[in-house]
């Protein structure tokens, strides 16, 4: 499995090392051992959720506050899918900045989002599944999000807007300036 820091450090990609021959593949999808390690600290998974969407489908942005936060570790089986994680811990550096990477089935890359970030991805391609395991079950009174297009965040999500479908919760998100957000010590891990 490599590795790779994106240009915000806590946000990393995941690419497992593919073994494939006449037959097909196979891969080690996830280490928690080698996941550890590298975080250097400890995590559990507790829950593992899977979709299945159409082209232009978002989804997000959201996220859940202390102390119910949650961290994914987030992949796509089928299809394609541009995967987008915000800061939205005040105080930090990199807060209101954005990473986005293409997750696909070829290219078999996961995305770890820690706590005290929104999540979000736009579905490139229809028929997409997508999982992601997380380290906190569901909440909904600490469930909380940002409209995606907001102008702050400046998001390219690679889809025109008027192909973009959302759910009714996600039409109704505010801006980040309106936002309930993470201090840092609200996202440290215990």
């Amino acid at each position: 499995m490599k590795f790779t820091r994106t240009v915000i450090p806590e946000v990393f990609t995941i690419e497992p090392e593919v073994h494939g021959d006449r037959r097909g593949y196979f891969i080690e999808a996830f280490r928690h051992d080698k996941l550890e390690a590298f975080l250097g600290h400890k995590i559990n998974f507790v829950q593992d959720n899977e979709s299945k969407s159409s082209y232009g489908i978002l989804r997000g942005l959201h996220y859940q506050m202390a102390p119910a936060a949650q961290s994914k570790l987030v992949r796509v089986i089928k299809g394609r899918v541009l995967d987008v994680a915000v800061d939205v811990r005040k105080g930090s550096e990199t807060f209101g900045q954005y990473v986005s990477i293409e997750l696909s089935e070829i290219n078999k890359k996961q995305m770890f989002v820690p706590r005290g970030f929104a999540h979000g991805f736009v579905v490139l391609e229809d028929d997409t599944i997508f999982g992601y395991k997380v380290d906190s079950y569901y909440s909904p009174e600490n469930d909380r999000g940002i409209i995606f297009d907001d102008p702050t965040l400046n998001i390219d999500w690679r889809v025109d807007k008027k192909n973009i479908s959302l759910s009714s919760k996600d039409t109704k998100q505010p801006l980040l300036s309106a936002a309930d957000c993470f201090s840092i010590t609200d996202a440290l891990y215990s």
